[in-house]
């Protein structure tokens, strides 16, 4: 993770847009004032996705089914079938 202070960033805040946009990282932003106000800047699809997998990870019963599937996976419990194309 790239670090920034206030001042670069607000000097530079459409570059920095642009990069965790475009390179999907995430950039630190600090304040040398203190060390509590910083922030981190990332992309919304960044957000949106580690927002989703924490709602997955947090709930039990989805948690459930994906090691049972996991464990049929490891069983050898499984079964390959063909797309279907929804057009034919």
């Amino acid at each position: 993770m790239d670090a920034v202070s206030y001042s670069v960033f607000r000097r530079n805040l459409k570059t920095y847009l642009r990069q965790v946009n475009e390179d999907a990282t995430t950039l630190l932003i600090t304040n040398r004032d203190t060390g509590d106000d910083t922030a981190v800047l990332m992309s919304k699809r960044d957000y949106d996705s580690m927002t989703e997998t924490m709602e997955i990870l947090s709930n039990p019963a989805l948690m459930a089914k994906i090691r049972r599937g996991q464990a049929q996976i490891t069983a050898g419990k499984t079964t390959r079938h063909e797309l279907f194309d929804p057009e034919d």
